[in-house]
């Protein structure tokens, strides 16, 4: 079976053609948004709801023309209807059942989160239910229980800032641009270490799963606002600023991660979202993971996807749902899919 993938719930246009038999991918695009938000420091919805409008056609126009498939070949259509922004959410909903009802297919809504949670089962047919997954991207830190493809429970989460939120946050104080986590990764590479900055570790050694990270933020937003002061924050402090910053949020990720694993007894664990192309920690989880087999999706497909939204979808067909209803939920918990 064909089932169309389409992906808007933030600022990345993503569409995959994927084949769930064969486990074969058709096509797939993505169109990122990323230099026209770092204008303004962070996602505009509204800029991000008329560029998706204008992308998502052409894409499919184009992947469809370049691998000679009529569009009525398509059989379902997945797409995310929350969480993530009301408008780009509508348009993806609206351009997704409006194709379902002039072909005829079905469509199936997809939780953004949950799509995230089982795409590494599109590399690793392997790994069996149930499983921990670390979920870290710009708008959810959460550590999941996967049961099933339809079931999940949220062991731990952060109360204030996602984890991904706080890299861009601390990006933009460095004016480092916009996405912050790849900014931030490649100047704490450049780090020799020279400044030796100490950050807190938020609720690392606390009797819970969740996370903090609107402290850590804070600490180095005193920090540089110190170095203004002093005309002290060159290109070197900068670096190591960074280097800091990740080594103290990656050791919170790490440390209450791990301990799920151990309290649920799982011998699987699975990285996933954006935060999760992130090299630092996978490196430090593949150092400290011990007897547990530590799983990931692709780097590219870590990042919002359309391949993820089909994949999703495919697990779900047997369902026989058809949803012509443009409905959207920015806010969704994954515990009530």
């Amino acid at each position: 079976m064909m089932i169309l993938g389409i992906e808007t719930s933030c600022d990345e246009t993503g569409i995959a053609l994927y084949e769930g038999s064969s486990n074969k991918i058709i096509f797939e695009a993505l169109y990122s948004q990323a230099e026209k938000h770092n204008l303004y420091g962070g996602v505009v919805p509204e800029l991000a709801a008329r560029d998706h409008i204008n992308r998502l056609l052409p894409l499919l126009k184009n992947k469809l023309d370049e691998e000679k498939i009529q569009i009525n070949e398509i059989e379902a259509i997945a797409y995310t209807n929350g969480p993530g922004l009301r408008g780009p959410l509508m348009v993806g909903a609206g351009f997704a059942n409006a194709l379902s009802y002039s072909l005829d297919i079905p469509s199936i809504p997809i939780h953004h989160m949950e799509a995230h949670l089982i795409m590494a089962k599109f590399d690793s047919p392997q790994l069996d239910y149930p499983y921990v997954s670390l979920l870290v991207s710009g708008g959810h830190t959460l550590i999941v229980k996967v049961l099933s493809a339809e079931q999940y429970k949220v062991i731990g989460q952060t109360r204030d800032d996602a984890v991904g939120e706080a890299f861009d946050k601390t990006a933009k104080l460095l004016n480092l641009g916009y996405p912050g986590g790849p900014q931030i990764e490649k100047r704490a590479l450049l780090s020799e270490d020279k400044y030796p900055f100490s950050f807190p570790r938020p609720m690392i050694n606390s009797n819970d799963l969740d996370f903090s990270f609107s402290g850590l933020k804070t600490s180095v937003l005193y920090k540089v606002n110190d170095l203004k002061k002093e005309n002290n924050l060159s290109e070197n402090v900068i670096n190591d600023i960074a280097h800091e910053f990740q080594n103290a949020a990656v050791d919170c990720l790490i440390e209450k991660t791990l301990r799920a694993c151990h309290v649920e007894k799982s011998k699987s664990l699975v990285l996933s979202g954006g935060v999760a192309a992130n090299k630092y920690l996978r490196k430090k989880l593949e150092e400290k993971k011990g007897n547990i087999k530590l799983y990931y999706p692709d780097l590219k497909h870590c990042t919002d996807n359309g391949l993820m939204i089909a994949f999703a979808g495919y697990q779900k067909i047997k369902q026989g749902r058809k949803n012509y209803f443009i409905e959207v939920t920015p806010r969704w918990s994954l515990e009530n899919v």
